[in-house]
Order: C-alpha cells, then sequence, then structure tokens
C-alpha cells in the first residue's frame, strides 16, 4: 500500500487504530482513512499517546495535539512557540520542549505540570525505560531530569558540542546521544563514564536498540552500523559492525524489530531493506528509488513497517517473517 500525501513525511507510528503518517501540513493521516488537521503549520515531532490510541503532535503554531481518527484536541498551547521535541511514556507522561523549556504533563492528572529551564534549546527528549527520568539534549550535553519533582537541578552528563538526538538503553546503564558533528556520544550512568563514538561519514540522527539493548543500530554510514552493548562496557573499547553497506546511498533512518535480531533501514534515495543480524542477508522491501526516507516504524508485533520520505511517498509493507 503506497500513498501520495502530497507533505513531508515528519513521523510514521502505530498505535491501536493502526499506522498514522505526521505530516508537514499539519495533518495526521490514519490507516482508515482519516485526515486530522492537528495543526495551523507543520508537525515538528510526533509520539504515540500514553494510552495507545492516537498520536501526539507539537507543532510549529505552539501547540500539542493529541489526534484520533474522529477528531483533535489540544493538550497545550505555549502561544506560538515551537514545540520541537517530544516524548511519551506508557504510564501517562508527556514531555515536550519549546526553545529552552522542557514541560511535562499527565494525561491521568489535568492538574499535573512541570516546567525544567535550560541554559540552551532542547533538541530532543526521552523517558529512561521506568518513566522516572527524562533526558534533553541540549548544547553541552544531556540534562537528566526527574519527571515529577518539581525543584531540582538537573544532572548533566557533560560533552562539549551540539547535542540533538538522544535515546536510553533499555536497560537503562546507557544514554546515547547524536552530535551535530559526524559522531554519536556515550554515557554510562552507573559513574558518569563516557564514550566516543566516532567514524561515520554523516551525521548518525536514527539510532534504535536491538536484541534488549545488546546492539545498537544507527544511522550515518552506506549501511546501518550496528555497536556492540552487551557487558558491562557496551562499545568502549570496541569496534561497531556496518551491515548492509552500499555506497550509492545513506542510511537515513533506522527501526527496530521486536524479534530483536533484525534492523529496517530507509536510504536516502528512497529505497528500504531490512536485515537479519544473525546471518547478516539483506532483503529488499521497497527497491523504488525516490526522496529520501524521513520516517520508518515497525508495528508493535512485527508484521508491518510504515515508511515515508521527505516528497510525501508513505506505505505500508508486510514485514517477512
Amino acid at each position: 500500500m503506497i500513498h501520495s500525501l502530497d507533505a513531508f513525511v515528519a513521523a510514521a507510528l502505530f498505535t491501536r487504530e493502526g499506522s498514522a503518517f505526521c505530516l508537514g501540513d499539519g495533518t495526521v493521516r490514519f490507516e482508515g482513512g482519516a485526515t486530522v488537521q492537528a495543526h495551523d503549520g507543520a508537525v515538528l515531532c510526533a509520539a504515540v499517546h500514553p494510552g495507545g490510541s492516537g498520536v501526539v503532535t507539537g507543532g510549529d503554531d505552539g501547540r500539542l495535539v493529541w489526534s484520533r481518527p474522529e477528531g483533535a484536541e489540544t493538550l497545550a498551547d505555549l502561544g506560538g512557540k515551537w514545540i520541537d521535541a517530544l516524548a511519551s511514556e506508557p504510564a501517562g507522561l508527556i514531555a515536550f520542549a519549546a526553545g529552552k523549556i522542557l514541560h511535562v504533563r499527565d494525561v491521568k492528572d489535568a492538574a499535573f505540570a512541570r516546567s525544567f529551564q535550560h541554559e540552551r534549546s532542547v533538541a530532543d527528549l526521552a523517558f529512561d525505560p521506568k518513566g522516572r527520568r527524562i533526558a534533553a539534549a541540549t548544547y553541552g550535553g544531556i540534562a537528566q531530569w526527574f519527571a515529577r519533582i518539581a525543584d531540582q537541578k538537573p544532572q548533566m552528563l557533560k560533552w562539549a558540542g551540539s547535542h540533538v538526538a538522544t535515546a536510553y538503553s533499555p536497560d537503562g546503564r546507557f544514554v546515547i546521544s547524536a552530535m551535530q558533528e559526524n559522531a554519536l556520544h556515550g554515557w554510562r550512568l552507573q559513574d558518569g563514564r563516557d564514550m566516543r563514538m566516532g567514524g561515520y561519514p554523516a551525521k548518525p540522527r536514527s539510532f534504535a536498540f536491538l536484541s534488549g539493548g545488546q546492539l545498537l543500530a544507527t544511522s550515518g554510514a552506506s549501511g546501518a552500523v550496528v555497536w556492540p552493548f552487551g557487558g558491562a562496557n557496551g562499545p568502549m573499547g570496541r569496534e561497531a559492525a556496518e551491515i548492509g553497506a552500499d555506497e550509492s546511498a545513506l542510511v537515513t533512518r533506522v527501526a527496530g524489530h521486536p524479534a530483536g535480531h533484525r534492523v529496517v533501514a530507509g536510504l536516502d534515495d528512497g529505497r528500504v531493506w531490512t536485515a537479519d543480524l544473525t546471518g547478516r542477508g539483506v532483503t529488499p522491501l521497497r527497491a523504488d528509488k525516490g526522496a529520501a526516507i524521513s520516517a520508518l516504524a515497525v508495528s508493535p508485533d512485527g508484521r508491518s513497517l510504515a515508511w515515508g520520505a521527505e516528497d510525501g511517498e508513505a506505505g505500508v509493507i508486510a514485514l517477512p517473517a
């Protein structure tokens, strides 16, 4: 199933209703055919609603919006300040950032609100596996906040430079960030020890943990770059492997499969493939070339892949068993 959605695909997600595409024209398109006008402007960031139904989006109109096939509901309005970082967690919390301020809301408690100030703008957010802490990517490192505590100072994981994306490992032992440079950086939380993860020909903007957190796959090269995270030291002192390298293109997006040992990669020439890391074999999923892949998501049951491209082409592909 392929659609021409006529707008940049900012995010592809799977909700309780099926696949959903969040677009640069401010709409959210649902698998059943519903189109919801969520924003007066572009969708800048998106996440599945904590309850699993519909998606939450941040836009350049300053609003945080919950969209479902039956319509949209504004959850917060920041008066036109761009909301360009967003994360959610199943217990009910939504974290979103506009400029230097991180906001936290609880969908189960309308009175709950937290705001945390940074010295520089926040570029990305991630909850830890338990939903207790939030990592905020900013200039100079990662700021860690306890999500529900009102008055606090962040724990700073420092590294010089601009940090633009972040994630926790599934076991909560490591924090990873993508740099403005062609590199990742990481920290082991038990002692704050940091690690450089360089050697990329392009900027690694997308990453996915695999095999229960034993591996980390990233974009930013001609194949999917896979780092080892098993053992006490993770990737410290170890080298990455590159899967599916093709010198004619770069991987722009990666997604993990619930089976653990499989990765999906989208390329800057529009192609999409999947690989089983136990056998290193690559299976093409979309062979047609086109605009760069801007969004990828694997369904929770591992049966389907939603993909979207910069020119508005998008689709859902059945994944091999």
